[in-house]
């Protein structure tokens, strides 16, 4: 048994913290203790996994501000994770004290991490460089990251072992900090299939996977386009919009009358960029008048997520250059056929005109592969059950489980092992 502690910015709803909840679900089940430090936990906002008590969870630092005058997140996310660092290193009780801390998104805490007195071992996940996920308008925003890139670079350095969640991320990972001599492993994300299974017999049991429109605007008749993804302007929503209108153009009147695009994504009121990307989408569908054929839905539950899959007939995915993208595993493996961009992440996961379509940038693509999936339902059935297949032969949570767990005990030496046990 290993006491793992988990030490993540913001347990919200998003694919990274998926990833970090279902890698403490893999830890917990192979019999280590798992617990999580972070500076921001919603119980109305986050995966149930990190409300109902599976993990013991600490919030600290919470009073500290997230931005200034509307500025300089990035500064204060990290002023916010050196205080978790230092409550984790300094002042957690005796018993508390942790034999590996796995810490993602924000690498400044690992210098304080590794002075603390019992010396844990330190695992980065780096979902993608940080630097490369901010906006580089200006002169005085390019001076102002100047110190923060190179602490990113330095700090992610002294970690004792660094993962990466795809074979590109660990391409861009290498061209962005070529200082460093690490090379990080792969460890794709997975699913938790089983929790997939059981809310699938849940849905079937009470019958509201025939029985019961998903959405009050959403006909049980419908042909359900579903999109998942945070309401950042990145994830590029409005290229499944225009796709959806390139559609009614091509289609027959009472065939498009059925299509339904529902776009279900992560939203968070103390996020600016979602609250203003909500209210352009909104008004996006009047302009390509499609506010019949549109539903937008914010922070959907885990149960209405699963429902969604299940109902869908073909998950769109949207972003461009995508790190990796979990929301095709899960599509995959609740057998849709995925329509995606053909870079990032996805090139890994949806093989093109097997479990899906990899397509260019443009509604004529998008739009195209969206269209051959609608007249063909022997096509969509087909690569349904080959994108099941596909996530339970390569991304399976055994395989991940197994993996991480050997990462997690290579660290680890025997000798501490058994002092944790012990200590127990």
């Amino acid at each position: 048994m290993v006491r793992v502690l988990f030490l993540h910015p913001d347990l919200g709803i998003g694919g990274a913290e998926r990833l970090v909840v279902d890698a403490a679900l893999a830890l917990k089940e192979r019999g280590h203790q798992v617990s999580f430090l972070t500076n921001h936990h919603d119980s109305t906002h986050c995966f149930k996994e990190t409300a109902d008590g599976t993990f013991p969870l600490h919030v600290v630092g919470d009073w500290l501000p997230r931005g200034l005058f509307g500025r300089f997140y990035a500064i204060c996310a990290y002023l916010r994770m050196l205080y978790a660092a230092i409550y984790a290193s300094f002042f957690m009780p005796q018993r508390e004290q942790v034999d590996v801390v796995v810490c993602d998104l924000i690498s400044v805490c690992i210098p304080v991490l590794r002075f603390a007195p019992h010396r844990p071992k330190v695992l980065f996940y780096c979902h993608f460089p940080d630097q490369l996920l901010s906006s580089r308008e200006g002169l005085l925003k390019r001076l102002y990251r100047l110190p923060i890139n190179w602490l990113e670079e330095h700090t992610i350095g002294l970690a004792d072992k660094v993962l990466v969640n795809s074979k590109f991320t660990l391409r861009v990972f290498q061209d962005t900090f070529r200082r460093l001599s690490t090379v990080p492993d792969v460890l794709y994300p997975s699913l938790h299939t089983q929790y997939f299974d059981q809310m699938q017999k849940k849905l079937e049991q009470r019958s509201a996977l025939l029985d019961e429109p998903v959405h009050p605007r959403v006909p049980l008749n419908a042909f359900i386009y579903l999109d998942i993804n945070r309401y950042e302007r990145k994830k590029n929503h409005a290229l499944a919009l225009h796709s959806l209108r390139l559609l009614g153009d091509i289609l027959p009147a009472t065939d498009f009358k059925r299509c339904r695009l529902i776009i279900a994504g992560g939203y968070d009121t103390r996020c600016m960029e979602n609250v203003e990307h909500f209210a352009e989408l909104e008004q996006l569908t009047e302009e390509l008048k499609l506010q019949d054929h549109v539903a937008l839905l914010r922070s959907p539950t885990d149960e209405e997520k699963c429902r969604l899959l299940f109902a869908a007939h073909c998950l769109l995915y949207t972003p461009e250059n995508e790190h990796f993208g979990i929301v095709p595993l899960e599509g995959m493996y609740c057998s849709k056929p995925v329509v995606a961009l053909n870079s990032g992440g996805p090139t890994e996961t949806v093989v093109n005109t097997s479990t899906g379509f990899l397509c260019e940038k443009t509604e004529k693509s998008f739009g195209g592969a969206m269209l051959q999936l609608f007249r063909d339902e022997q096509l969509r059935v087909k690569m349904g059950d080959q994108g099941h297949k596909r996530v339970q032969q390569k991304f399976s949570f055994q395989a991940f489980a197994d993996r991480l767990n050997g990462i997690i005990r290579d660290l680890v030496p025997v000798s501490r092992e058994s002092s944790a046990k012990k200590n127990k």
